[in-house]
């Protein structure tokens, strides 16, 4: 089942959507929290946002722009403000498709479905792993934090998919060496140190401090 996060504030809109949506089977989400958009989105992993213009603390621009940084997800914009400035400034925000209020809810129904399929072979699958407000873009390395960013090698994003995958279990080195090389023949456990501390160091650029925490004698763990 497809997955649709609303971000609309005019609450009988957003109710109207809710219940055509629902009718057609997918899962709905309204945002009731606007100061919350991010971490609802990442809990929710939408197959596809719609997303207002004008909302209350910040625009959708905004909010399109904080979702760029974190995910690829389809997003279509839902606004009165539908002249071409504004059709143009959300697509080069990273926005999808646009249709402009008022609609019919079936035509909207239709564009939905229209840009899912674009999206999606049959079903989609989220690339984001969230753990206390750190979240992991398995698709293109990436791990975001308080809206900073910081790229991956593969092996530190590896790392941290083992990690984040088991959050607050202790993963053993020999579990990591065996995801990361596929076999634990001929690997220095060095190798496997180095990674982990420049994944630290870049972690610490970007806030998040004591992230990766060390189990003497067994592996890894993150708090």
């Amino acid at each position: 089942m497809f997955r649709v996060l609303i971000i609309e504030d005019d609450e009988i809109i957003a109710k109207a959507i809710e219940k055509q949506a629902r009718a057609w089977g997918y899962e709905v989400l309204r945002i009731e929290d606007f100061k919350e958009v991010i971490p609802i989105f990442v809990q929710f992993k939408p197959h596809l946002v719609l997303l207002d213009i004008s909302l209350p603390f910040y625009n959708g621009y905004h909010w399109c722009t904080e979702i760029r940084k974190v995910s690829k997800v389809p997003i279509m914009f839902i606004s009165s403000s539908a002249d071409n400035m504004n059709i143009v400034m959300a697509m080069n925000m990273g926005g999808d498709d646009f249709i402009a209020k008022p609609f019919d809810l079936n035509v909207l129904i239709s564009k939905i479905q229209a840009l899912l399929r674009r999206s999606y072979d049959f079903a989609g699958q989220s690339a984001l792993l969230e753990h206390v407000g750190v979240i992991l873009d398995k698709d293109n390395l990436s791990i975001t934090y308080e809206s900073r960013t910081v790229g991956l090698t593969k092996n530190e994003g590896k790392i941290m998919i083992v990690l984040m995958e088991q959050a607050g279990k202790c993963v053993s080195r020999d579990a990591i060496i065996k995801r990361l090389w596929e076999s634990d023949h001929y690997i220095d456990d060095n190798t496997l140190t180095v990674n982990v501390t420049r994944l630290r160091k870049k972690l610490e650029e970007i806030g998040i401090v004591n992230f990766i925490v060390t189990q003497k004698g067994v592996g890894y763990r993150i708090r």
